[in-house]
């Protein structure tokens, strides 16, 4: 292992890697748009449509970088009793998993598809209208606010993966219709990224960067309320005002969603949250969530006359994004450490939210904890994770989710990363100002 700024030669290949794997999220619509200059269905034109994926960028990357990592140790080296593995990359794979490290990618995956299901869904949209019920506005601009208001705040409860993708897939059918405009479907995306990085932090369970702290610095329920929630809760709402007021005039007339197929029943919705509860309840074991998605998909298929087809390409998808962003994320430490370790409660509070854009921002909390941080710092740390959570597609583990959802509402180039960055950027000096500038109740 390296130490300071002196880096393993397999460290400073995993960086170099890294920040291929960034470039290239940043030119993806690039990609996109030279794959339409094939032939339809040539080996050119898919070729260059799998590098403008973005959610398969780090997974190629994280594959390029296990080559170079067998290259160098080896691909399975056993010990002098030829059975045990003592190192080379299986080994390296078999480390990251007995530390946990690919809990999150298939907690990710699994929850996509359980929250991305139409009995979900359609329990969302009913009591998302009746809140919308309660707001003065036109139904259209009503429901808008508050499901960019209480979808994100829920991720609180229900993670913040199964909130992004809850919310996505309403804001898809209700307004990323093709009489949008592209500023409004940008400006939305980015307000969606940014509410839900921070939604999450009214409990210490829910959002991924709090996750990564919160038993090792003791923060709680009351902690996560007075510190981080309420102030997220403002932010959110003022965000969405702000928005909502800027395009108001696409966000005229009633708000109408046609029920396909079969009126689902009660109990089918409620199996369904039976399964959701029991799978956040076990988010940190993968034996257990993995077991009971396979029970999930047994239920879905006997009762597939009230379901629409499990998203299961966009989660694996997601899931082998988040997987690669681990395997090169593992290899940061040695840049990112000491750079936490100097750092003032100012500069990490900026320097967090700069560097959650380019890197997952629960990696970046996690290395907090491997260093003594002050109270003031852990407070400024986190702030600025969560605060930056939405300025790119990496920034945080949930936004490759509603990025694969929403993509396909963007035209033949998708999502520019150039775009969500502008749009996100409003919602986070919002949030920045919230998090610095209103006071701890706790």
């Amino acid at each position: 292992m390296s130490s300071g700024m002196n880096p393993t030669t397999i460290q400073l290949v995993g960086t170099i890697l890294f920040a291929l794997a960034v470039i290239h999220t940043f030119l993806v619509s690039k990609f996109e748009h030279i794959a339409h200059k094939y032939p339809e269905g040539s080996v050119g034109e898919n070729f260059f449509h799998f590098m403008g994926e973005v959610e398969a960028v780090f997974g190629m990357w994280a594959a390029v970088f296990i080559v170079f990592y067998t290259a160098i140790n080896g691909f399975i080296v056993y010990g002098e009793d030829g059975h045990h593995l003592v190192g080379g990359a299986v080994h390296f794979l078999d480390q990251m998993a007995l530390d946990n490290k690919f809990v999150e990618p298939a907690f990710v995956f699994v929850i996509m598809c359980m929250a991305g299901t139409k009995p979900v869904i359609e329990l969302a949209e009913k009591i998302i209208g009746m809140a919308a019920k309660l707001l003065p506005f036109s139904g259209k601009m009503s429901f808008y606010i508050s499901a960019l208001v209480l979808g994100p705040l829920l991720g609180s409860f229900i993670t913040e993966p199964a909130a992004m993708t809850v919310t996505a897939l309403i804001l898809l059918k209700g307004f990323y219709g093709p009489e949008t405009s592209t500023k409004f479907k940008y400006a939305t995306l980015g307000l969606l990224f940014v509410n839900i990085s921070i939604g999450g932090t009214l409990t210490h369970f829910a959002a991924p960067p709090v996750l990564m702290v919160a038993g090792k610095w003791g923060w709680g329920m009351s902690h996560m309320l007075g510190h981080y929630g309420y102030k997220a809760a403002v932010a959110v709402v003022i965000s969405t005002f702000l928005i909502a007021m800027r395009f108001k005039k696409e966000l005229v007339g009633d708000m109408k969603f046609e029920q396909k197929g079969l009126k689902i029943p009660l109990w089918v919705t409620f199996i369904h949250l039976f399964f959701l509860v029991l799978v956040v309840k076990t988010a940190h074991h993968m034996v257990f969530f993995m077991g009971l998605f396979l029970f999930f998909l047994g239920f879905a298929a006997v009762s597939k006359e009230y379901q629409d087809e499990i998203k299961l390409r966009e989660s694996l998808l997601v899931g082998f994004f988040l997987g690669g962003l681990v395997i090169l994320g593992s290899q940061q430490q040695w840049w990112l450490k000491p750079i936490l370790e100097g750092a003032g409660d100012q500069i990490l509070f900026f320097g967090a939210t700069a560097l959650t854009a380019i890197t997952d921002n629960a990696a970046l909390t996690y290395l907090g904890t491997l260093v003594e941080l002050s109270e003031s710092q852990q407070y400024y740390l986190v702030a600025g994770a969560v605060a930056g959570g939405g300025l790119t597609v990496i920034a945080n583990a949930p936004n490759p989710a509603g990025f694969g959802i929403l993509k396909g509402a963007f035209g033949e180039d998708g999502i520019s990363p150039i775009g969500l960055l502008k749009s996100a950027l409003i919602p986070t000096i919002i949030a920045l100002i919230c998090l610095e500038l209103l006071p701890h109740l706790a």
